[in-house]
């Protein structure tokens, strides 16, 4: 069985997921972190539970979801994992960081990237990496088929969408995607979103207004 805990970090408002099993292996999934308070709440958290951190995925690099890379780098050694597509993006945070007036630690660069239809593990747990770009060039979520959840980062929100107009947006493009990569999925699929409340593919089929099944 796998678990999701979830923290909101930073100005943004956005949503950092841990997710683990039984055993304490722990993924870490777009950290945000921006302040010490933040980073101690969330170390606290880890070693409480007595999890041991393995992986750090970042589902996008627009700044909010990769200002706790460095800190997660030097507290457990994790290189942040991401589609090749997303290096611009994440390159260009040190340069956005100043104008929001952020404190930002400039993140690793992996050598190695990840890839759609690519499986990841934590503990004896799958997940499937789905490319799902039009908010960013080359966002990917991560889904859990057994345990009937997706870590959705800014694609699909309850009752709305990622926003496409930053650079390398393209609105047609996500909603192509969601209508055929996430939509696509059991409709009991939890989605945890970057921000805001999580739902399920079902409810945002029926209900969101912004694209509908």
């Amino acid at each position: 069985m796998l678990n999701v805990h979830s923290f909101v970090f930073n100005p943004f408002q956005e949503n950092t997921y841990l997710v683990f099993d039984a055993e304490g292996t722990c993924a870490i999934f777009d950290p945000g972190m921006s302040s010490l308070s933040e980073e101690k709440i969330f170390l606290s958290f880890i070693q409480e539970n007595k999890l041991k951190p393995t992986a750090l995925y970042n589902t996008h690099c627009h700044i909010d979801h990769v200002l706790g890379n460095r800190f997660v780098f030097e507290e457990f050694g994790l290189i942040p994992q991401l589609h090749e597509g997303e290096v611009p993006v994440l390159v260009a945070v040190e340069n956005r960081a100043p104008m929001f007036g952020i404190r930002y630690e400039t993140s690793p660069i992996p050598e190695v990237f990840l890839e759609e239809n690519q499986y990841i593990n934590i503990g004896a747990h799958k997940l499937k990496i789905l490319l799902v770009p039009g908010h960013s060039p080359a966002h990917l979520c991560f889904y859990a088929e057994e345990a009937h959840f997706l870590i959705g980062g800014d694609v699909l929100f309850k009752n709305s969408i990622g926003r496409t107009d930053l650079p390398g947006g393209n609105h047609e493009q996500l909603l192509t995607n969601i209508r055929h990569k996430i939509y696509s999925l059991p409709e009991e699929t939890i989605v945890y979103p970057g921000h805001g409340p999580s739902t399920t593919v079902g409810f945002e089929k029926r209900t969101n207004p912004f694209i509908r099944a």
